[in-house]
């Protein structure tokens, strides 16, 4: 199993400058900022199930900016819809990043669908992703993750990760500073 704060801290160090990378509710959103906080890491606080959409936005809307999402799978499982319009728009520069652990963790570590018969590389195939990857291990994401870097997308990879937690530190609370800042470093106008 892939553990989700050191693969996030492998995912950051081979970004660059204009990469936009969103955070999903959640551990995704706290792994992120404890790997590396940066005004171009969007973190999402009480939008369960909104990384894919808010990524497939900003994918279409700054075509030049490779875009990141990083999402839970109980947070993909409440939008699972998103998946099929992330294919059929099929930005080129689109990383979807979905972290597996098979459980709503925060909520009590309820099982989700995935720990079932859910396989989320699969669902991602059926919704039209022609690029998805499969990660159980470290050595396998970071695999993964240098082609989906090196390739047009747009990428779905599916790694499953274990349920080892570092302390969590939290990112700014007030979704009007993170829009911001965020906003603000892409120049855009607030």
């Amino acid at each position: 199993m892939i553990n989700m704060l050191e693969a996030t801290k492998i995912l950051v160090a081979r970004l660059s400058d204009d990469d936009l990378v969103v955070g999903g509710l959640g551990n995704p959103k706290f792994n992120l900022f404890q790997a590396k906080d940066r005004p171009r890491n969007l973190y999402l606080w009480n939008a369960m199930g909104m990384a894919s959409s808010v990524g497939l936005g900003l994918a279409m809307a700054r075509p030049e900016n490779r875009v990141v999402v990083l999402q839970g799978d109980g947070s993909l499982l409440m939008n699972l819809g998103s998946l099929a319009t992330e294919a059929w728009r099929a930005p080129r520069n689109l990383i979807h990043i979905c972290w597996d652990n098979r459980m709503y963790e925060l909520t009590g570590k309820q099982p989700t669908a995935s720990a079932g018969t859910a396989d989320l590389a699969r669902i991602a195939e059926g919704a039209g992703f022609e690029k998805v990857a499969r990660a159980e291990t470290l050595p396998a994401f970071e695999a993964s993750l240098e082609r989906a870097l090196a390739e047009d997308g747009p990428w779905f990879i599916h790694a499953l990760v274990d349920d080892q937690r570092a302390a969590r530190e939290y990112p700014p609370k007030s979704p009007t500073f993170i829009k911001h800042r965020f906003m603000s470093d892409l120049g855009a106008e607030i």
